[in-house]
């Protein structure tokens, strides 16, 4: 008699162990797939960052290439983009000051020329991009950017690492 306990004991120790494998292997698998969809969600993130980065070195070329005679090329505040009034009637360089989507915030850094005016905007993440190729045209220095803050977006391009004075 003692010799079935003992048996029907070890039977129970292994399945212990199996179950024990299978829980394993899902949490392996759940994380696995958490890290596979975090690694998507950072991809589309960084796609609307350069989708809206795009639209502000655009607005900041329009705002340039519409400039009277005189006058300064790049506005003072971001709010300029929106409507400009150096000129008569209503010209607007950009719809809405956009939320920076890494931050959730329209809290962007500011790239300045000597003149204190803004010369390109960045976002304020400091995350690793994890895009490293196939940039749009005028961003292909953005492949060697340690960070999102030297993804700067600007009519002419400005380097990676440049030193500012408002980031």
């Amino acid at each position: 008699m003692r010799s079935g306990r003992t048996a029907v004991a070890a039977q129970a120790g292994f399945t212990y162990i199996g179950l024990l494998i299978v829980v394993a292997i899902i949490a392996a698998s759940a994380t696995a797939a958490l890290e596979a969809g975090a690694a998507m969600q950072q991809r589309e993130t960084e796609a609307e960052l350069l989708a809206i980065g795009l639209e502000f070195r655009h607005a900041l070329q329009s705002y340039a290439d519409t400039t009277p005679a005189g006058q300064p090329t790049e506005p003072k505040e971001l709010a300029e983009l929106l409507r400009d009034a150096r000129q008569p009637g209503v010209q607007r360089h950009l719809r809405r000051i956009y939320l920076d989507p890494l931050t959730g915030k329209d809290d962007w850094g500011l790239e300045k020329s000597p003149d204190g005016r803004i010369a390109g905007i960045h976002s304020r993440s400091t995350a690793v991009p994890l895009r490293r190729e196939n940039f749009p045209i005028g961003c292909e220095q953005f492949a060697r950017a340690e960070h999102y803050t030297e993804w700067v977006f600007a009519p002419t391009p400005i380097g990676v690492g440049r030193a500012t004075q408002n980031r």
